[in-house]
């Protein structure tokens, strides 16, 4: 893979990229777009690497092993700002772009540019928001934003007209399930994690380098199928328990939305797209049980409830209004 920058994919984001390098017609500003755990980052950092090696191997290249190349490979180099909210699905705030703007003001102190990294920029708050659009019309010459999200559609439409976009896709399943037998896996084992991960390499290594990742999904499986079963009081009495956290609140649903999208594909006749390989008797039974609106309802039910978790809702109430919704055995 090192004619591709030793990524895995995306080949003709590279092309252009190495061309812009090769012929030093770079853009100020690029946006990478995709769903996270696709290698929006990794392209982001390989591109920074190719902008800035000390002795490319040709144009448009970069060594891998200069000091510049393994100081943005562990992004710990004096020149990449990398500015983000304090967590996933965290906010990102004015405070933060302010600094950047400060920054980036002063010359790149090791490198040819000063690289800012900002990941994840659909969770920018609208004053954030305002305050990067004003450092994209001003950025000096030697600055070069990268820029990460999972859509345009999140992003003011003046920062995207802004930046080069790059809409990066999920991979296909087989390559992906290569990728991990390459990493250790066992056949059956890279098959279900290639499938979950819809064609994210990132988020497919991520599962088979941290097994709790495995055993909350196990868990909450196992949890999804009693309720299923449940009392109206039951379910209350899990809904109490589940609103303690947010952030196990906020995965949870993630893994009930993918649940109920297979029901929904299979329910509309797609058996090929299942993500939840494993799951299949249960998606099965559920299809069987539900119409093709009813699924969709309660896909269109946990997705809402994704976003209004985002907004701060109470969340006990949302909690038992989605499980309210669950069909009964």
């Amino acid at each position: 893979m090192a004619e591709n920058w030793n990524l895995l994919g995306h080949d003709w984001a590279v092309v252009m990229l190495r061309q812009h390098v090769a012929k030093s017609t770079q853009r100020h500003a690029y946006l990478f777009t995709g769903s996270p755990g696709l290698g929006r980052r990794s392209l982001a950092l390989a591109f920074a690497r190719s902008l800035t090696c000390l002795q490319p191997p040709a144009l448009g290249e970069s060594c891998g092993v200069c000091r510049d190349c393994r100081q943005f490979t562990l992004m710990q180099h004096p020149d990449l700002n990398i500015i983000q909210a304090e967590k996933e699905g965290g906010i990102l705030k004015v405070d933060q772009i302010r600094e950047l703007r400060k920054n980036v003001l002063f010359s790149p102190y090791q490198a040819k540019y000063k690289i800012v990294l900002l990941l994840r920029f659909q969770e920018a708050n609208p004053s954030a928001a305002n305050a990067l659009l004003k450092t994209l019309e001003e950025a000096p010459s030697k600055v070069i934003l990268l820029l990460t999200a999972d859509n345009t559609e999140q992003l003011l439409p003046t920062i995207v007209s802004r930046c080069e976009v790059l809409r990066l896709r999920p991979l296909p399943i087989p390559c992906v399930e290569s990728f991990l037998k390459e990493k250790g896996a066992t056949e059956e084992k890279a098959e279900l994690l290639a499938h979950l991960s819809v064609g994210r390499p990132g988020y497919a290594l991520r599962l088979l380098e941290d097994e709790t990742s495995l055993d909350f999904r196990n868990e909450k499986l196992d949890e999804f199928r009693t309720l299923l079963g449940a009392s109206r009081v039951e379910r209350f009495a899990y809904a109490e328990k589940l609103a303690k956290d947010k952030e196990e609140f906020r995965e949870t649903l993630l893994l009930w939305l993918s649940l109920w999208r297979d029901v929904m594909l299979l329910s509309a006749g797609d058996e090929e797209s299942i993500v939840n390989i494993d799951q299949r008797e249960q998606i099965e039974n559920l299809a069987n049980k539900l119409s093709l609106a009813d699924a969709r309802k309660m896909l269109t039910t946990v997705e809402s409830g994704i976003g209004q978790l985002k907004r701060n809702v109470n969340a006990r109430l949302l909690a038992e209004v989605i499980l309210l919704d669950f069909p009964k055995n």
